[in-house]
């Protein structure tokens, strides 16, 4: 008999958990607005794990860097009819790889799963089960105690951002403070992608959307950004009420600041 709900009131911890001590053998599939989970368990440990729609052996190996761009091309070539059991076989037979090196690849990609799906909060999912992966696919036994803690730590995460940031539909202006200098500012790449984005008149919820990123996501990033002083919540323009700030103290800065600050983050950025 199939379990159905929703993540609004059943998140993947609590799912985990009970497929965890019920010992469950099954198939859970899991849908967001965006993009779609398959996860195989058996007697309580993943098995198997599937996010978006290749899940080739070959793919999973390119991206753990185990073979390279011209090895993944010629499998992908000569070898896209074989099962992922065949493969593996094959790749450890000719000495391209040692059957660690693909247990180890395909543990970090299905666990990689499950992290992913802690940033969902919106979706539904079904748990089938006794049902099975595809054919061909390797399986392992990984145990869900310590990724069931990680998904503990993140579910106390998002709930501290939504407080901090209870509403997307906040925008952000830059905050530039006496001295500031953006070349000791140390962003990675999601950071500055958002904060090309960042103006008065585009609210949260749509930077997220232009940098495809989900709610979990968007606001970490922001409130680091608030914290590190580089930005302050603001209604967006065109409201008549200013947003209150319950983050940032500090002086408004001047629209000709504000336009030398986005200039030189935007120079910055280019520079990368």
């Amino acid at each position: 008999m199939a379990i159905k709900g929703n993540l609004q009131n059943f998140s993947i911890t609590q799912l985990l958990n009970l497929i965890n001590l019920a010992k469950k053998t099954g198939t859970l599939n899991v849908k967001s607005p965006t993009e779609t989970a398959q996860l195989s368990f058996h007697t309580g440990k993943l098995a198997y794990a599937k996010l978006g729609s290749d899940d080739s052996l070959a793919t999973i190996l390119y991206k753990a860097k185990k073979i390279n761009k011209n090895q993944y091309s010629v499998i992908k070539a000569h070898a896209s009819n074989i099962s992922d059991k065949e493969l593996g076989l094959l790749l450890i037979n000719a000495n391209y790889l040692t059957q660690q090196e693909i247990l180890e690849a395909l543990k970090a990609e299905y666990v990689g799963v499950i992290r992913r799906l802690f940033t969902w909060i919106e979706g539904s999912f079904q748990f089938d089960d006794n049902l099975l992966p595809p054919n061909g696919k390797i399986t392992l036994k990984i145990h869900l105690g310590n990724i069931i803690i990680e998904g503990t730590r993140r579910l106390r995460e998002w709930e501290q951002l939504k407080d901090e940031i209870p509403s997307l539909d906040m925008a952000l202006t830059f905050l530039e403070k006496p001295g500031t200098n953006l070349k000791n500012i140390n962003l990675n790449v999601e950071e500055w992608r958002v904060v090309s984005y960042i103006n008065p008149k585009n609210s949260i919820r749509q930077i997220a959307k232009a940098t495809k990123m989900n709610d979990i996501e968007i606001r970490r990033i922001v409130y680091g950004l608030i914290q590190a002083g580089i930005v302050e919540l603001v209604r967006p323009e065109g409201q008549k009420k200013p947003m209150p700030v319950a983050f940032l103290g500090g002086t408004k800065q001047t629209k000709e600041e504000q336009k030398s600050l986005i200039t030189r983050i935007i120079n910055r950025i280019r520079s990368l």
